[in-house]
Order: structure tokens, then sequence, then C-alpha cells
């Protein structure tokens, strides 16, 4: 198992000077250059594309001047549509730098998505690799003053009477708008984050505060650089302190991530619960479970093979890994006791696009009990509003430099989110314990109002559904007065090319009535469910496998219905 930080306050004094630095990206960027010149910033796990820190330098420099010379200047929106590579930061730092705005688009929007975007972010440049090439229209190319292959930086739309050489730069400032994040969260409409240069540079310094990194580790890129978390964590994080940041090519299926660990053998990465969960699910606790030394039931492990069992774990990561970051979505208690049992070095935090995205952080082997987000992160305030004195139960709202500029063009729904104060409502319900520890209950938009007033919220009930053999993933909702669970059955549970047959539909509806009478026994008699519905396809995700719920509302599952008999 990697060596860990003895005194991570040490580290943080040494290094605070940074901090005090690097309030702007361009003052990252050059810090970052010229401190660590020969060392590898960015680099393909298999190769091919690959930067030294003044490699990578030189290359932003000459992409900024390309741009300047067609007269995109301080203020232009810079968009960039792409899978992860090393490309896609030299696209990102060659817009920010020198004070234009980037616009980062995840790379599984659709055709209509990237034309709204585009559209209403009135971006002038688009850097877009070949792969997404299809998605964009006719009406967008005429539009944009610049097209470049993100590949090869070649310019695939560039007009002579452009090229006028007056798009003037300057060093920005840290209010300055650094870039716009596009999301549509769970929730549907899509909104453009403002994020500034004090924004980002203080969730670096945050991160370093949460998660000490220095030139020697090796960062593994496994998320959407266009995502916040990945972003600011992970892809600019590394650049931040000076380390190597390697990127997949590929998907990260569970064959090619394990193949990128081996390779790599990284020190930090940061990751979904659903990433973790489902190597915890479907490898680690059947190989463990052949061997008899853990319940199913409770999963704990005897206390002389949690030590080995994590060693085992970590050298399945590549055998170095000091930091593995767990963000986006609230993690399976069941995960996390397992990965609290065997000394596995996670850490879980919170946090939103709209600040940064770190909001709360633990530290590896800081945790307080399964569940807990953490404190506050670095200079963040917290505090909880429209208290349950019942229960303990309130909107976190966070106030502090990680809070965004607001929605761009969307006045009215950033006074909703952002009071006169500063304050930024998370729409998160939470409590919080004496140590201030926080506690994600589930978003208060998603919580169900019970027949007698009680607040029911589904992502506790749906934790109940998952941790049942067979079942992949979950949806809780209201339907007609009553709780209804959307259950994705594993792909080996079900056979689905049998579902013509009179045994299938029985084999069905005695799974679904032994889930439902499972929960129903497992969970209190305000969150009982009345219906379970099964799903054939996964369920449309975000960017940090949350499930889309506004996309389910009513829904009655898509599994095919018995025919009547004549």
């Amino acid at each position: 198992m990697a060596k860990k930080i003895k005194n991570p306050y040490r580290a943080w004094r040494r290094y605070r000077h940074r901090e005090e630095e690097c309030t702007t990206l361009h003052k990252v960027f050059d810090y970052a250059t010229n401190k660590y010149p020969e060392r590898i910033a960015y680099q393909y796990v298999d190769g091919g594309q690959q930067y030294t820190y003044e490699a990578f330098r030189r290359k932003v420099e000459q992409l900024s001047m390309r741009m300047t010379r067609f007269g995109i200047k301080h203020g232009d929106r810079v968009a960039i549509f792409s899978q992860n590579m090393p490309n896609w930061v030299v696209a990102f730092f060659s817009a920010t730098v020198y004070g234009r705005v980037a616009v980062p688009i995840l790379p599984d929007s659709t055709e209509t998505e990237l034309t709204n975007i585009l559209h209403h972010s009135e971006s002038k440049v688009l850097f877009i690799s070949q792969r997404q090439m299809p998605k964009l229209t006719d009406e967008c190319r005429k539009k944009l003053t610049l097209i470049v292959d993100i590949e090869t930086f070649e310019f695939l739309k560039k007009d002579k009477e452009d090229f006028k050489c007056n798009g003037w730069v300057k060093d920005p400032q840290p209010d300055d708008l650094a870039t716009i994040i596009y999301t549509s969260g769970t929730t549907g409409k899509a909104k453009g984050v403002m994020l500034s240069h004090r924004n980002i540079c203080h969730n670096l310094a945050a991160a370093f505060k949460a998660q000490p990194a220095f030139k020697k580790d090796r960062f593994l890129s496994i998320l959407p650089a266009a995502h916040a978390y990945e972003m600011n964590v992970s892809t600019i994080y590394s650049f931040y302190v000076g380390a190597s940041c390697y990127t997949l090519q590929k998907p990260p299926t569970p064959t090619i991530l394990l193949s990128a660990m081996k390779k790599v053998r990284p020190t930090i990465v940061c990751s979904v619960p659903l990433i973790i969960e489902k190597v915890v699910k479907n490898s680690v606790l059947p190989t463990i479970q052949k061997s008899r030394v853990l319940s199913w039931a409770d999963r704990r492990i005897p206390h002389i093979l949690r030590r080995f069992v994590g060693s085992r774990m970590v050298k399945t990561f590549g055998g170095k890994l000091k930091f593995f970051g767990i963000g986006g979505a609230k993690l399976d208690p069941a995960v996390e006791q397992f990965l609290r049992d065997c000394h596995f070095p996670y850490a879980v935090g919170y946090g939103l696009t709209e600040t940064a995205p770190l909001v709360c952080n633990l530290m590896v082997g800081k945790s307080r009990g399964v569940g807990s987000i953490g404190p506050a992160s670095y200079k963040v305030e917290i505090r909880l509003d429209n208290v349950n004195p019942v229960n303990g139960e309130g909107e976190m709202v966070v106030r502090g430099p990680n809070v965004m500029l607001g929605y761009y063009k969307d006045p009215e729904r950033t006074l909703q989110v952002i009071d006169d104060e500063g304050w930024f409502h998370t729409n998160d319900v939470a409590t919080m314990d004496e140590r201030g520890y926080y506690y994600i209950k589930g978003r208060l938009n998603n919580t169900i109002l019970g027949p007698s007033g009680e607040n029911i919220y589904p992502e506790e009930i749906e934790q109940v559904i998952n941790n049942i053999e067979g079942v992949e993933e979950s949806l809780v909702m209201e339907r007609d007065g009553k709780l209804v669970a959307l259950v994705k059955f594993q792909d080996n549970a079900i056979n689905w090319n049998l579902a013509t047959e009179d045994k299938w539909f029985e084999e069905l509806e005695n799974r679904k009535k032994a889930i439902m009478d499972w929960v129903n026994k497992v969970v209190g008699k305000n969150s009982k469910i009345g219906e379970v519905d099964a799903m054939k396809e996964p369920f449309e995700k975000t960017a940090t496998q949350k499930i889309r719920r506004f996309k389910y509302k009513d829904s009655h599952g898509d599994e095919p219905k018995k025919p009547k008999e004549q």
C-alpha cells in the first residue's frame, strides 16, 4: 500500500505560498510550467498525446496566438466538445489563461444539447473531436468563427476575412469569468453555471488542504473532464501540484480500467459511487464470499483479515493508491462499511457544480461513521436552514469563495438560489452531528410528503433495494398516492429473451414480490412501497451517474406485459 502522508498540515504550511500566488488560472499556468518544466503533465495511458509542462506551455501559447489573429479576444467563448484527452486540457488553458471563457460540453451531449449550448453561450470557437463531429449542425458551423480538430489542432473552419490580428487579451483578474459549465443535473432544464478564476483557484487550494498531492503523484482521469468534479479536483488539480495525469482513450469499462490501473499504478483517482460499488459488489464480495470469510448479510470482515483484504484491493488498483476520492452522488452505506472494514484509502466528498465543486470533504482514514460527507471544506461556511426540531434535518446553505457568480443569462434562477448575503441554497437536506460532520438525507425536490406530513427520502429506500442480490439499480417515486419502485435487474438475473413465456412472467412477478416484501420488512412504516415495476433498459444518467429522475415521472417501467388469455 502506498505510503501515507504523516502530517498533511505540515505539507499545507509548506505550500501555503502557492494559494497566495495562484489566484487566477493564468498564475496557476505560470507557476506550474515554470516550476516543473521537465515533468510529464498529461498523457494517454497507452501512449500517444503527451506533454511535459514546458511543451504544454508552448502549445497553449501557440493556440492562443492563433485565436488572437482571428479576432478571438478577452471574454469570448471557446467551447470544447470532446472525450477526455491531453489536448482537451490544452484547449481549456488556451482559452482561460488569457481571459477568454471556456465552455466545456459533456461528451454524451446530444445534437440538440450541443446546438442549444453553442447558441446560448454565443461561442465563437469550437474544439471538437472527430467522434463528435456528426452532432455539429450546418447552422452551428455557419455561426462559429473557428472550428478546431482537437486531436490535431487543425483549423477545420477559418475565414480570411476574420484574420485581422485584433483579438486583444489580458491577464484575467480573480473575479473574471473563467468557464461556463452547462448542467441539467437531474431536473431537466440546462443551466450555465458561471465559475470565476477565484472559484476554481480556491477549489485547488481546498483540494490540497483535503488531500495533499505532489509532483511525484500519478492521477488517473476516468470521469468526463467537462464536469466540475473531474475538472477541478483531478485534471487541473494535478497540474496545480506538478503531478502527472493519465487519460483513458476508451470508456472506463471494468476491463479497461483495471488494465490502466496496472499500467499507470496511480496514487490518486477520483471516482463516483457507481464505479466502486460495481467493483465491490460484482468482483470483490463474490470472491471473498467463496472463501467463507464474509457474511453476505452484513458484509463484515473478520478483524484479522481486514488489512489483508484492503491491501489486495489496493494491489488490484495498481498497488500505489493513497487516495480514492468518491463524490457526485451518495455512496451505498453497505459498500462504505466494507471499505472502512478493510482500511481501503477512500474519502468521501460533497459538492455541486455551482460551488466549483467542493463543499464538504473527509480525509483518508478520518471518516466519522458510515454516511458522513465530512465537515465543511477549507474556507467554506455552511448552515442548515428550516431545521426540523425533531430530527435536525434542514437544507444545506453554503457561502464562500467557492460559490459561483450565477447562472449565465438567467438572473431569475440565480436569485432563487443565491440570497442577498451571498448564501447559496443547495436544495440538499442534511443533518449535522456535534463535531460538525454533515450527513446528506436527500434532495429537497425529491422529498415525498407522506400521508401524515412526514418527509420520505426515496434515496434511502433505493439503497435498501440496490443491496438485494440481482438488483443493479432502482428509482423510487410517488404514483397515484403510493410509493413505486422502478428496478433494473442485473443482466444475468433476468433473461429477457424468454419474455413471451408464462414461466418468465411468473419468475419476474416472484422477484418483484420478494423485493417488495424485503423492503417493507426493513424500512419504516411510512416508507413502505406499494408496487415494483421492472426496467429492461438502464436508467438515463448524468455525468456523475445520477439517475435523471425527471425522465421517469409517472413511469410504469418498460417490462413486457403478459398477454391476456383468450
